[in-house]
C-alpha cells in the first residue's frame, strides 16, 4: 500500500516531513498529510465520518 496525501493525493512514502494520524473525530480513518499541505494548512476530509480539518 502506498501512502498518499489525504488532501492532494501526492505519494509521500519517499518524502520527508509527511505526517500520518488517525482522524481526530472518529479515530478510525488514517489521515496522511504531505509537507506542503501541512505547511499551507490545506483542508482534508475524513472519508469515514466527514470531519474536516486544517
Amino acid at each position: 500500500m502506498s501512502l498518499k496525501c489525504s488532501t492532494c493525493g501526492k505519494k509521500v512514502i519517499s518524502e520527508e516531513n509527511f505526517v500520518q494520524f488517525n482522524c481526530p473525530s472518529c479515530g478510525k480513518e488514517n489521515i496522511v498529510r504531505c509537507h506542503a499541505c501541512k505547511v499551507l494548512s490545506r483542508h482534508y476530509i475524513c472519508k469515514n465520518c466527514g470531519f474536516e480539518g486544517p
